[in-house]
């Protein structure tokens, strides 16, 4: 739960809580590529995917490597324990058994005490669930989902590629399985309002969620998004409305889920607006006094 003096659910004491000490992670390329990459369901991505950072065709033993180099750097001083976190793109979708060899290479030290796998709801089944439900032998297990909004028109627009309704089927399959969920949902996405983002958490609290990640959406190179922009047809967010926005989901979640980010990490070598979104402290800072102000706290308007 929430302590006194916090204002939302904070991941890092959450895991420090779980594990009894601090733990951190570990992000992996395991070269996967996606559904809404490659044609299956769509081509091209989202239009705020730029496509870079994926390596699909990666090895093994590069997946090794990655952990390894990160354990043996100063980053590895800096915890006792670490979750390997399965980042780019759709990190379960491949064949079962390329998926076994993928995973297995992330338990190459003691250090390792579980999985983050981040994917698509049209990318888990019973099969894939089963599977890692197997690793929740050897730590703990988690599934992140992106959703980013609940308004069809909107995934539509996004070129996001499937129904919510999808996403209903895959959460329940993992919470059967009694794997956690953390979803993924975007402020300030096109033609999206207020309105739109009550609408989001409204249905994300209907579901058996363990966390959440709160994404800024911002302008990359090489993105669909980046052409309206140019194009006039999009403006971000400032830093203010994005802000009071980010206090209305905290305010408005339930107060049992985890917040594991209050922003998105644009690369910064391919950002194009907005430019406060690289100012990470900025926006935790604002937040934090925007919800002291206005004397917000997680779940205060939780139906």
């Amino acid at each position: 739960m929430i302590e006194k003096e916090e204002r939302y659910l904070h991941l890092n004491k959450w895991l420090k809580q779980k594990f009894g000490e601090r733990v951190l992670k570990i992000c992996v390329d395991g070269g996967f590529t996606c559904p809404n990459r490659d044609g299956t369901c769509g081509k091209g991505g989202c239009i705020f995917c730029s496509g870079q950072g994926s390596g699909e065709h990666i090895k093994l033993h590069d997946i090794e490597k990655q952990i390894l180099n990160h354990l043996e750097s100063y980053r590895g001083e800096r915890a006792n324990k670490f979750l390997v976190y399965f980042q780019n793109f759709s990190n379960t979708y491949d064949k079962i058994e390329n998926l076994k060899k993928k995973y297995d290479c992330a338990f190459v030290s003691e250090k390792i005490v579980g999985l983050d796998i981040a994917t698509r709801p049209d990318c888990i089944n019973e099969e894939i669930v089963a599977l890692l439900k197997s690793y929740k032998e050897r730590g703990y297990v988690c599934v992140e989902l992106g959703l980013q909004t609940s308004n069809e028109e909107t995934a539509k627009a996004i070129n996001r590629g499937y129904k919510n309704e999808i996403f209903t089927t895959a959460v329940k399959l993992l919470n059967k399985n009694g794997i956690d969920v953390i979803v993924h949902i975007m402020i300030g996405l096109p033609n999206e309002n207020l309105k739109d983002i009550e609408k989001t958490i409204k249905f994300i609290n209907k579901h058996n969620i363990q966390g959440i990640k709160i994404h800024s959406t911002y302008i990359l190179k090489n993105t669909k998004l980046n052409e309206l922009y140019l194009k006039g047809e999009y403006n971000p967010l400032t830093l203010d409305e994005y802000i009071e926005k980010a206090g209305f989901v905290i305010s408005h979640l339930k107060n049992n889920v985890v917040v594991h980010r209050v922003s998105g990490d644009a690369p910064k070598e391919l950002l194009v607006a907005p430019e406060w979104n690289v100012h990470k402290k900025l926006v935790l800072n604002g937040l934090e006094k925007y919800l002291k102000e206005k004397n917000l706290f997680q779940g205060k308007f939780c139906d």
